[in-house]
């Protein structure tokens, strides 16, 4: 891990602990276990500013190219729940691909259990788009 734990920036951080908390981890079984991760990686994540974020860190609507265990090479957006459509590859937060990446940055990899079993992703290239500013409104 570059950076040693994962980075969030102050106001993504309390939205996303609000949403695990409400989210009850989930209905399926599988997606609950990764939210869980997730939540446990948030305890030792370091908590920063906006100004300090640094910009290859994977955090709301950034566009993020993997290269999955198989090869195959993937380029999502992890968006807020309310923003996910599976057809133009915005992934919710709280979907198992979406909690793997959140605070991971460029040339990480990242070891996960996913519902079909665990995978190895190597993040090549994050991009930020504009910072979800509705989370001033949700908060």
């Amino acid at each position: 891990m570059k950076y040693g734990s994962l980075i969030i920036e102050k106001k993504e951080y309390v939205y996303l602990k609000r949403i695990l908390n409400v989210s009850g981890y989930a209905e399926d079984h599988e997606t609950q276990k990764c939210l869980m991760k997730l939540s446990e990686e948030l305890k030792t994540a370091q908590i920063v500013s906006e100004e300090e974020m640094p910009k290859d860190i994977i955090r709301f609507n950034s566009i993020v190219t993997l290269v999955l265990e198989n090869g195959l090479e993937k380029k999502l957006q992890v968006v807020i729940p309310t923003e996910r459509n599976i057809k133009q590859n915005k992934i919710s937060i709280l979907t198992p691909m979406g909690s793997a990446l959140i605070g991971y940055s460029k040339e990480d990899t990242i070891f996960w259990d996913f519902p079909g079993g665990k995978q190895q992703l190597k993040i090549i290239d994050v991009t930020q788009e504009e910072t979800f500013s509705g989370l001033d409104i949700v908060m």
